[in-house]
C-alpha cells in the first residue's frame, strides 16, 4: 500500500513529526499493526545499511530512530493486543571499566530498530551481571560494547563466565567498538563482531536467524 511507502519514507527521512499520523492513517486504513512495523523496520534497515557504508552520519541516524520511537508510540498498544514477538532479545551492555554510552545507545537504538527487544544494562558491566541478565530475560544475544584497548581483557572473562554458567550454547556473544577486530573476536570465541551501530544490528539478525 502506497501509507506503507510513506511511512518507510518518513522514517528514513528522520521525520517524527509525520511519523504518528502516518502510522494512524495505516491502521485506520485497515493495515494490520505487524504490517506497518515491518514497513518502518524496512525503512531503519536502510538507514543502518547506509550509516554503515558512511552514507549517513550519525545526527541523520538519531532523527531516524526518533522517528522510529514515535512511530512504535501509536502501535505499541495494537501490537501487544496481537500478542506479537520481536525477533529476540538482546542484553547490551558496555563491559567492566568502559564507560562510555553514545556509541552503546545508538546500537540499542537500531536494534530495536529492526524488531528486536534491547535490555540496557548500562555501563561498567561485570561479566557476572552479563549472564545474570541473560538467563533473567532469557536472552538469545548478549552484545558487549568495548570501546578502550584497556577493556578489551574483559572479553574472555565474559565468555567464560557463560561457559561456567552452562548456557554458552544457547546465547550468541557479540562484541563491537573502536579497537575491536574479527581477528580479536574470532579469538575471544565469540560468535560476532561490528564495527560500528549499523553493522551491529544487522548482525544480531543475522544471529537470530541461526
Amino acid at each position: 500500500m502506497e501509507i506503507l511507502k510513506k511511512i518507510a519514507d518518513a522514517l528514513y527521512d528522520g521525520d517524527e513529526y509525520a511519523m504518528p499520523g502516518l502510522v494512524q492513517e495505516a491502521v485506520d486504513a485497515g493495515c494490520e499493526a505487524q504490517e506497518v512495523l515491518d514497513a518502518m523496520m524496512a525503512g531503519m534497515a536502510i538507514v543502518g545499511e547506509e550509516f554503515s557504508r558512511d552514507e549517513l552520519y550519525i545526527p541523520e541516524v538519531l532523527c531516524s530512530c526518533h522517528a522510529m520511537m514515535e512511530g512504535s508510540k501509536v502501535l505499541k498498544p495494537l501490537l501487544t493486543d496481537q500478542d506479537s514477538k520481536s525477533l529476540g532479545t538482546v542484553i547490551l551492555g558496555s563491559v567492566k571499566g568502559d564507560m562510555h554510552d553514545i556509541g552503546k545507545n545508538l546500537v540499542g537504538m537500531l536494534l530495536e530498530g529492526r524488531g528486536l527487544k534491547v535490555i540496557d544494562i548500562g555501563i561498567d558491566v561485570p561479566e557476572e551481571k552479563f549472564v545474570e541478565s541473560a538467563i533473567e530475560h532469557n536472552a538469545d544475544i548478549i552484545a558487549c560494547s568495548i570501546l578502550l584497548t584497556t577493556t578489551m581483557p574483559e572479553t574472555p572473562k565474559v565468555v567464560k563466565a557463560f561457559v561456567d554458567a552452562g548456557i554458552r550454547d544457547k546465547v550468541k556473544i557479540m562484541i563491537g567498538g573502536a579497537p575491536i577486530t574479527q581477528d580479536f573476536c574470532d579469538r575471544m570465541g565469540c560468535d560476532g563482531f561490528a564495527k560500528d551501530a549499523g553493522g551491529a544490528a544487522a548482525l544480531a539478525v543475522e544471529l537470530c536467524q541461526k
